[in-house]
């Protein structure tokens, strides 16, 4: 329609000084001989070749920079730009292969930016917005796993008392704050900040996006704002451009997260500064690097801790960054509960109850121990508690390696989190509320975590809140709402409170429970040589046969949790094992070099 309207006009995928503007017989003869001809059909979706200048130019090996613009494609699923139409196909493939099928990112006619919907909400994101380097406005698309364990999160601590006092510390484009707003409506008071003045703009830009109304600190706005063309507004946030350490220290909130662009060590003091007691924060690290042991010296000025590259890594990350969390609420008088932690390829999530009072705090900093790891065969133990010098450290660890080796076999790793990292009962409220808010990508997850905090193969799980009415979590007795209860939640999403239904607290004395095994091994890293190994689910079902407890873990997925020590564990592999047999090799010629690897094993 566009192209039978009179005048001149420029082609939409060239740039001006390649393609000049003419009439619409030729624009679109142009447009059908070299855009429309070589075009990518996915999902009733067309992508024609681009000859903007989207992708970076590429430097030759002089360091001139190329002059010629290369041809595009646009994916319409992740918004990536890929040169070849062959390259283009295989990644939509992939795409197909992962269940994402449906078209996230259109382009508006005559507009720069880019609309992507994910769990209902609707946010505009710039051209370039995965590169924040270049974008103010940063989105990663990778996150949505993270964003959706933070809302369940938030919809557990919205049960217990309402309404909450929320807070995303670091915005970009708001869609996190967005989708606690929109879906969890008069629940929470969502308070959205950031620092950057563009990303303040697209923030208001979004809320008006997703018909949300904008309220300033000192009550709401403009009767014109956030979309009150189309009625009453569904829900009302607060965006404020703001340092994340002031306003954490201006104001408390029951629930904060932090999102930086890489460590989230500077803001933790602020953070417990003022959160309410038996608030929530969770704390999202994306440097990976100085995690996953690859940059030891930036961890060491971060986290104060010396780590080594284990089997085991990812928990070990995890673990550090929760002994961080617990050192900085500690210097504000309070203790913390851990609730989750997660530590997946692109970020470590850490979410925490925050408990008041110095008895709290001194009883989380007390199960911050330092970890003695084997270099040989990778066998950990944590140091015993206490003040006592030993004279040799090595007694502690169950293996025999330094009586067998001579030097230094094992090293000290810390401080790191000795105490257990899920919690049961407050997964299974996720569990619930995934389920309710129709999150079918995190709910294999929160299984997996629900045997892992259970260390148990079993997986018998019940979608309602009635089989857990009451939770024991960090010492305290929360009472949540029954089934019952929960047909009071009307179409809207507002919970009808009642007195019943409501949050109890009482103290009381946490029984005893079996402690929870720490770190995992990796089947595929103590297989043996020459032997075919069982699976994983059947060598689960022989280690629990052996009278272990035993479960898989999200860190890893050859990773086994249990209590065995790493010699049974070997054992038991070792027993369960059959040789190789292959076409052309005599028995007689392998049998000398497997049972010497059984030996040694």
């Amino acid at each position: 329609s566009s192209l039978s309207s009179a005048g001149r006009k420029a082609c939409p995928l060239c740039p001006e000084e390649k393609f000049k503007a003419c009439y619409s017989h030729k624009l679109r003869r142009h447009l059908q001989n070299l855009h429309w001809k070589v075009y990518v059909e996915f999902e009733g979706h067309r992508m024609c070749i681009c000859h903007l200048p989207c992708r970076q130019l590429k430097s030759s090996l002089s360091g001139d920079q190329v002059s010629r613009l290369a041809a595009h494609y646009h994916c319409v699923v992740c918004s990536v730009t890929i040169a070849r139409k062959t390259d283009m196909i295989s990644h939509l493939k992939r795409h197909v292969n992962k269940g994402e099928t449906e078209a996230s990112y259109t382009v508006p006619i005559g507009q720069a930016y880019e609309i992507m919907k994910e769990l209902g909400t609707n946010v505009q994101l710039l051209p370039n917005h995965t590169t924040p380097q270049k974008s103010d406005t940063y989105f990663n698309r990778k996150m949505k796993t993270n964003r959706q364990l933070v809302f369940c999160s938030l919809a557990v601590l919205a049960e217990e008392r309402s309404p909450l006092d929320c807070l995303d510390a670091f915005g970009a484009t708001g869609i996190m704050g967005l989708q606690w707003a929109k879906h969890l409506r008069s629940a929470v008071k969502v308070t959205i900040n950031d620092i950057n003045e563009s990303c303040v703009k697209m923030i208001r830009e979004n809320c008006r996006l997703n018909h949300i109304r904008v309220e300033s600190s000192r009550g709401p706005r403009h009767t014109d704002v956030a979309g009150d063309v189309e009625g009453v507004p569904i829900a009302s946030v607060e965006v404020v451009k703001m340092d994340a350490n002031v306003i954490m220290h201006l104001r408390p909130f029951d629930y904060i997260h932090l999102d930086p662009f890489g460590t989230a060590v500077n803001y933790l003091d602020a953070a417990f500064r003022n959160v309410r007691n038996l608030g929530i924060v969770s704390i999202t690290s994306t440097d990976t690097g100085t995690l996953y042991s690859k940059a030891l010296n930036v961890t060491l000025r971060h986290y104060g801790c010396h780590i080594v590259r284990t089997e085991y890594y990812k928990e070990l990350a995890a673990r550090m960054v929760v002994a961080t969390v617990a050192r900085a609420a500690a210097r504000c008088n309070k203790g913390i509960e851990v609730l989750l932690a997660v530590a997946l390829e692109h970020f470590v999530l850490v979410v925490v109850r925050v408990l008041r009072g110095p008895t709290q705090a001194d009883e989380a900093v007390k199960k911050i121990r330092q970890l003695v790891h084997c270099q040989w065969c990778e066998e950990r133990v944590f140091l015993r508690a206490g003040n006592m010098v030993e004279e040799n450290l090595y007694r502690q660890l169950p293996c025999n390696c330094q009586g067998s080796m001579p030097g230094k076999t094992a090293v000290e790793l810390g401080p790191l989190w000795a105490g257990p990292l899920f919690n049961t009962g407050f997964l299974r409220r996720m569990l619930f509320a995934a389920v309710q808010h129709s999150m079918d990508d995190i709910q294999a997850l929160v299984k997996t975590l629900i045997c892992e905090s259970e260390c148990t193969t079993l997986k018998s799980f019940v979608h309602g809140a009635s089989s857990h009415a009451n939770q024991v979590e960090c010492g305290v007795v929360i009472k949540t709402l029954k089934k019952e209860d929960k047909s009071s939640v009307d179409q809207s999403g507002k919970r009808k409170m009642s007195d019943e239904s409501g949050t109890v607290l009482k103290k009381v004395k946490s029984e005893a429970l079996l402690e929870h095994p720490p770190f995992y091994y990796s089947i595929h890293r103590h297989s043996i040589r020459g032997m075919n190994m069982p699976k994983l689910n059947k060598f689960l079902q022989y280690l629990t046969e052996a009278g272990f407890r035993v479960s898989r873990t999200h860190f890893d997925p050859t990773g086994v949790r249990t209590d065995a020590s790493l010699s049974q564990f070997k054992s038991v592999l070792t027993k369960y094992s059959v040789p190789t047999y292959t076409g052309g090799q005599d028995w007689e010629e392998i049998k000398p070099s497997t049972h010497t690897k059984i030996a040694r094993g």
